[in-house]
């Protein structure tokens, strides 16, 4: 399998062979992590990260894979360059195409990270838009795999606003690999019908089934994982809050969600949560919004703090996950196969 040169910007471009190529990589590079053998298997390359959007995860999975595999990596934060601003996203691309040897883009719009990815004349990989966030759902499918063992038949229900990057990347990821996805939302809420109608047709060769449902205990009823995200993402104004909350305080993931599911059934997010009052933002919309919507006046919104820090929740393991998958995108778009 050799994918040295191609760029990483949705799941829509790869095939099934392809991406479980890259979930199989992943875990390979996690066990030679564990078990402290170096692979600096591109020392000669520098990368630089080109962020929007603040993010933990994101950046620090990153700039550790990338260590890893003994590359040099330029950070540059949401005031740390002059894209959109001073210089196009044409020019931005041609000039770091000339310096680095690939560009991670964290951001607002898909069309940017395309036009890094037509101009730039290196790998580019999408560490989220508005549109996609296909390397986080690399760690969460390599998480699942590590869970039960396979993944092509897996009950996945995906709980929430259904059509944001999320969404729209755990249906694709699903269609490809074979799962069989729910969205379980409020009908405004669901993803673009095109995206649907491509995710069908790409279902009809992998066996996976694609579904949508407004019912939470239908949609959550003996799966093998639940699955949510913020209701709110990050460069949303503050006012949507109060139209989401209004759309999805019933959808909060709680035990009574937890125990519909299978006995063995997993909880995901891929953070950060809002599961408490230890966070500003928790704290802000509790006090704002807890006495007209009583399930958040613990400032848990999407899911409760006791599901959190149930033996249901694999988080942490798949916040880690990150950085293995990303060091496996990178080997592979930046070197000759690799097995």
């Amino acid at each position: 399998m050799n994918l040295k040169t191609r760029n990483f910007i949705t799941l829509l471009d790869f095939t099934p062979q392809e991406i479980n190529y890259l979930i199989d990589l992943s875990a390979h590079l996690k066990d030679e992590k564990y078990e402290g053998i170096p692979h600096k298997h591109l020392s000669d390359k520098n990368i630089v990260l080109l962020f929007q959007k603040d993010s933990t995860r994101t950046r620090c999975a990153f700039e550790v894979g990338a260590l890893d595999l003994g590359m040099g990596v330029t950070f540059l934060g949401p005031s740390g360059s002059q894209m959109n601003k001073k210089e196009s996203v044409k020019d931005t691309a041609r000039v770091l195409g000339r310096m680095y040897d690939g560009i991670e883009f964290r951001g607002y719009k898909q069309k940017d990270v395309e036009a890094l990815a037509e101009f730039s004349g290196v790998p580019v990989w999408n560490g989220l838009t508005d549109k996609y966030h296909p390397t986080q759902i690399l760690a969460d499918f390599l998480t699942i795999k590590e869970k039960f063992g396979y993944l092509k038949g897996i009950n996945f229900t995906y709980i929430g606003d259904s059509r944001n990057n999320m969404g729209n990347s755990l249906m694709i990821g699903s269609a490809k690999l074979g799962l069989n996805f729910i969205g379980v939302a409020p009908k405004e809420l669901w993803p673009d019908k095109d995206l649907i109608d491509v995710c069908l047709e790409i279902a009809k060769d992998t066996g996976a089934t694609i579904k949508f449902t407004e019912d939470k205990m239908e949609g959550t009823k003996d799966v093998d994982v639940i699955y949510t995200d913020v209701w709110v993402s990050m460069g949303e104004p503050k006012e949507v809050w109060n139209t989401r909350l209004e759309q999805l305080n019933n959808y909060q993931v709680d035990m009574s969600l937890m125990k519909n599911a299978k006995s063995t059934a997993i909880f995901m997010h891929c953070l950060p949560a809002f599961h408490d009052k230890e966070t500003e933002v928790g704290k802000n919309i509790s006090e704002e919004f807890g006495t007209l919507y009583p399930r958040v006046k613990n400032g848990e919104m999407e899911v409760t703090d006791e599901v959190i820090e149930s033996n249901y929740s694999v988080v942490f393991q798949e916040a880690e996950n990150r950085m293995h998958t990303i060091k496996a995108v990178m080997l592979a778009t930046m070197s000759d196969s690799y097995e």
